[in-house]
């Protein structure tokens, strides 16, 4: 992947990695960005629209600058802002971030690489290939026929998910599902096709489950990433990986990477569903894979634990999601 996203074969296009070529079916939604006004879906749009022009300088700045110096790191570049930028979570007064996600929208600036893990801006005409733009209407039916097909089922309509939308329109064929409301959405190419699965420890933001409400819908699995919650009130864990087995969600790990001590610890593993000596088999050989990868040792519990998560010391980590 470093070799792909040197050469860019592929691109991070907000916090995603997409091959390049897919570049062109976005084009066309960056060129309307501007053009979002008030009344228009979704509405948060326009006012985000609002703050960009207010510091139109600011912009205009940046580009200069990366067009001068470019790539650079977000801290090299102009706060000249007039207007700051407001949230109540961590973005707040960080006018130079967030006036960057806003151009990348735009189609003028593109993450060119990274130097550790400082994202390095460029121009997006340095970045981006050179390709025809996809019509907008074309683009969003590619792109929805692409989810669908991804997530096998989903919502004609979801949860709003600005980054990359869990919901698929008219693609595909209507579907119910047994003992849930609502109608659902099936690509119908892929409806009783053999299913060979698999043990896999899944990221938090994998797209299996990144729409909690789906994932207890079809999975009857609840879960949420607890890292931003005080450790009180966690019931998993401060980055529980969620277990995949099968076609089945079956639990989650708790593991802590310890870097200092060189170890992968396994605090618990949350069973959804009674593990057999097979299953359990499986889930221990992707949890050595995990430790492998993350080249540290392994510490395991002296068997599979439904026991309550340890309180964790300040400063440690859990490993990052695969």
């Amino acid at each position: 992947m470093d070799t792909a996203l040197a050469d860019r074969t592929l691109l991070e296009l907000r916090a995603m990695i997409r091959p390049s070529e897919d570049l062109a079916l976005y084009r066309a939604d960056m060129a309307d960005w501007e053009w979002a006004e008030r009344g228009e879906l979704p509405g948060w749009r326009a006012s985000h629209r609002d703050w960009v022009r207010a510091n139109d300088a600011c912009r205009l700045d940046i580009l200069d600058r990366l067009g001068s110096v470019g790539p650079l790191p977000s801290r090299d570049l102009p706060d000249t802002c007039t207007v700051p930028w407001r949230s109540s979570g961590w973005t707040n007064n960080r006018n130079v971030t967030q006036l960057l996600e806003f151009m990348v929208r735009r189609g003028e600036v593109a993450i060119a690489g990274r130097r550790g893990s400082d994202r390095l801006w460029d121009l997006a005409t340095r970045v981006y290939p050179d390709a025809p733009v996809v019509a907008g209407d074309e683009a969003l039916r590619i792109r929805t026929e692409r989810r669908l097909r991804a997530l096998g089922i989903a919502r004609a309509r979801g949860p709003e998910c600005p980054v990359e939308p869990v919901d698929v329109g008219e693609a595909g064929e209507p579907a119910i599902v047994e003992g849930v409301k609502g109608t659902w959405r099936v690509d119908p190419s892929l409806v009783g096709q053999p299913f060979s699965g698999r043990a896999a420890l899944l990221s938090p933001f994998d797209r299996l489950i990144h729409d909690r409400k789906r994932t207890v819908e079809l999975f009857e699995f609840d879960y949420q990433l607890e890292m931003y919650k005080p450790a009180a009130r966690r019931r998993w864990g401060y980055y529980a990986l969620p277990i995949l087995y099968g076609d089945r969600l079956v639990g989650k790990l708790d593991a802590t990477a310890d870097r200092n001590a060189g170890v992968l610890r396994v605090d618990a593993i949350h069973q959804n569903m009674a593990l057999d000596k097979t299953m359990t088999a499986a889930v221990d050989h992707e949890i050595k894979d995990l430790a492998h990868w993350l080249e540290l040792d392994l510490t395991l519990p002296g068997q599979l634990s439904t026991a309550e998560p340890r309180r964790r010391p300040a400063g440690d980590r859990v490993s990052p999601g695969r």
